[in-house]
């Protein structure tokens, strides 16, 4: 029996942390984290892209791209980094509803409940992601200077990959 918090019987999880159980058996981690602290990535054998509120559509794009190649479902955990001490970080919560919001779009929404309940809470709070993220724990210790950097890499577009699919993944 598969441990239930790897989420095994869903397409699209959500977990937190590099050590996230949430990765085992998935194609590609979307690793979501809104402000960089010196996390360390994941060590996942799979692709990894990064997830953030502004390059969402991009990410979700990318997936749907990977799932094609495949011809089969693309097993996508979309983890948030969360703060230095493994703990709860709104932005990357956020970033990961964003992430998991943009799936859907795409029509790749065989959402886990943790991955649906990310996905509400960004639904219902997209329009204050900036604040949240400015006003959060982590942005209060970053500071203005690197809040405006992380803003500005959380409004590129474009999916950022980190490591490739291979097919030997």
């Amino acid at each position: 029996m598969s441990d239930p918090r790897s989420q095994q019987r869903f397409q699209v999880r959500f977990g937190w942390g590099s050590g996230s159980p949430v990765m085992e058996g998935a194609h590609v981690v979307v690793w979501c984290d809104a402000l960089p602290t010196g996390h360390a990535m994941p060590a996942f054998p799979g692709a990894i892209v990064a997830g953030t509120t502004g390059s969402a559509a991009s990410a979700a794009q990318w997936v749907l791209a990977l799932q094609q190649q495949l011809a089969d479902r693309a097993v996508v955990a979309v983890v948030a980094a969360g703060t230095d001490e493994g703990g709860f970080a709104v932005e990357d919560f956020l970033a990961a509803g964003a992430v998991i919001d943009a799936l859907a779009a795409v029509g790749i929404d065989f959402n886990s409940p943790e991955a649906a309940s990310a996905c509400a809470a960004y639904e219902g709070l997209r329009n204050a992601t900036l604040h949240l993220t400015s006003a959060s724990e982590t942005g209060q210790r970053v500071g203005a200077e690197a809040l405006a950097i992380a803003r500005a890499a959380n409004s590129e577009p474009e999916v950022q990959v980190l490591r490739e699919f291979s097919a030997g993944d």
